[in-house]
């Protein structure tokens, strides 16, 4: 069986428009019972512009692009000072009266402010961060972790036991899956299937996974001793916890190195990178068949998204982007694609937990002919935030900025896009992937699975239905969290990046 794909339609170029920075506003400084707390005034503010979901955060981000924001200059607008009289006021009655305990400091009554007028705007996707958290969702959705990185699991000592792991001793013990490419672990020497015994002397011996990770991780900069058994061996090796890069991506081969599979999880810089080079082997390797996988993909960077859907739309647009005035601009793909010959077969899988900067790639394949999106719905997310940080170590603040359109200008907030090829996999048993094997077959290939899938009955392309169901990762994105291991179709144990 033949696939049959629709060539990209050919579309004119145009240039994408760079939204402009706000105008500076100046204005007198009010003065009340206190002096208003000096503020540094700050050149310029990186803006990061997100559409992306995080999990455990509950926030979804459909794209991400930089900006920087001329800051205004300290004080209130003159055309505001009555309305932020009663605010001082306020503020400084709770400073010099307030006879409660604990009393706020001055940061957290401006910190309660600043997430108070964001709460008034009803919009689960603007809210601020204290300093902590902000930097955090920054390092989760860049694609980046802090510690040695190790993927660790639990497993029985006894390799041909069936028995189930709850803690590390009596029968069970902590093992490196693999070492994180890139990482402080790798580069020390770190293999897999090394045994983590102990963290700087302490013996994991009745610890839990969590508690052992949590004797693993640490601050940037500072050095960890772990014990590892190798074979007869024990080694004691000292390593310095750093940032690293998260494994985005996982490339491997079916049907004989015919089709190219990649698993793609988050969206970002590293993402982006690390799907070039795949790509880049794939095509190498003389494969024509390309199986996107974007499940449980819960979104990033708008430029990212654009530079992975680049990678095989040539030009025209990938994506519309509506600011708060109703200006419309398009974005365009980048040209020098590595995969934009029609040639090359493209299908997506999709499900529920496919989102905003993943919505994105799957929208802009879809609508411009170049991919078969297959599995369920997506998610629906069709706004934009930008991430900007404030000064002072006041953390940041997240805030809606636009909506995006799809090449065909439909907004899917709420709605998601249909696959072309609607598959229930509710009901697949262990070791079964029907969403998987209805690619293989819309590529012409036999299913993995020994059950041929069932589609369910086929949908328009073009978005539809009315709300979408709420992501429930397995994982959180912050860097404590447990990830899954380089992509497999068949379900196993999600290992701990530390």
């Amino acid at each position: 069986m033949t696939a049959n794909f629709p060539a990209e339609p050919p579309a004119e170029p145009t240039e994408a428009i760079e939204p402009g920075a706000p105008a500076p506003q100046t204005g007198a400084v009010w003065t009340l019972k206190e002096p208003r707390p000096p503020r540094k005034l700050v050149p310029s503010r990186l803006g990061i512009v997100l559409v992306a979901i995080l999990a455990g955060s509950g926030l979804f981000v459909g794209g991400f692009t930089l900006g920087s924001h001329v800051a205004s200059s300290p004080g209130t607008p003159a055309a505001d000072d009555a309305r932020f009289g009663s605010f001082w006021d306020v503020y400084s009655l709770i400073q010099s009266q307030y006879a409660g305990s604990p009393k706020p400091t001055k940061d957290q009554l401006v910190q309660g402010a600043i997430k108070g007028m964001l709460e008034i705007l009803n919009d689960p996707w603007s809210y601020y961060q204290g300093p902590q958290d902000f930097s955090n969702s920054l390092q989760s959705v860049g694609g980046q972790a802090t510690g040695i990185g190790v993927q660790v699991t639990l497993q029985p000592v006894d390799p041909n036991s069936t028995q189930s792991c709850q803690g590390i001793g009596n029968g069970c013990e902590l093992a490196v899956v693999s070492p994180i490419p890139g990482s402080p672990a790798e580069a020390a020497g770190v293999l897999a299937g090394d045994v983590i015994s102990a963290v700087d002397g302490t013996s994991l011996d009745g610890k839990t996974l969590d508690q052992a990770t949590a004797l693993i991780k640490g601050t940037v900069g500072t050095k960890v001793t772990i014990t590892f058994l190798r074979g007869t061996a024990t080694l004691n090796i000292t390593i310095t916890r750093a940032v690293f890069d998260q494994p985005e991506v996982s490339y491997k081969s079916f049907e004989d190195g015919q089709v190219g599979y990649f698993k793609v999880s988050g969206v970002n810089t590293v993402a982006a990178t690390q799907f070039d080079a795949a790509l880049k082997l794939a095509l190498a390797a003389g494969q024509k068949d390309v199986i996107l996988d974007l499940r449980g993909n819960l979104g990033g960077y708008v430029d990212s998204a654009e530079q992975i859907a680049s990678e095989f739309i040539g030009s025209g647009p990938l994506v519309y982007q509506q600011d708060a005035s109703g200006t419309t601009t398009e974005v365009d793909a980048t040209a020098g694609g590595q995969a934009t010959d029609p040639s090359i077969k493209v299908v997506v899988l999709v499900d529920g937990n496919t989102a905003s900067a993943a919505e994105i790639i799957s929208a802009a394949l879809q609508a411009r002919g170049r991919g078969v999106l297959i599995g369920s719905k997506t998610y629906g997310k069709g706004v934009v935030q930008e991430w900007l940080p404030l000064p002072d170590n006041f953390g940041g603040i997240h805030l809606t900025i636009a909506r995006w359109l799809t090449p065909d200008h439909v907004w899917i907030q709420g709605k998601g896009l249909q696959p072309n090829i609607a598959v229930d996999s509710s009901s697949a048993r262990a070791g079964q992937d029907p969403v998987l094997d209805a690619g293989l077959v819309k590529l012409g290939f036999a299913p993995l699975s020994t059950a041929t899938p069932t589609p369910a009955a086929s949908a328009s392309p073009a978005a539809s239905g009315s709300g979408g169901s709420s992501p429930t990762p397995a994982a959180a994105t912050t860097p404590a969290a447990a990830t899954t291991p380089a992509a497999s179709p068949t379900p196993r144990p999600s290992p701990t990046a530390s």
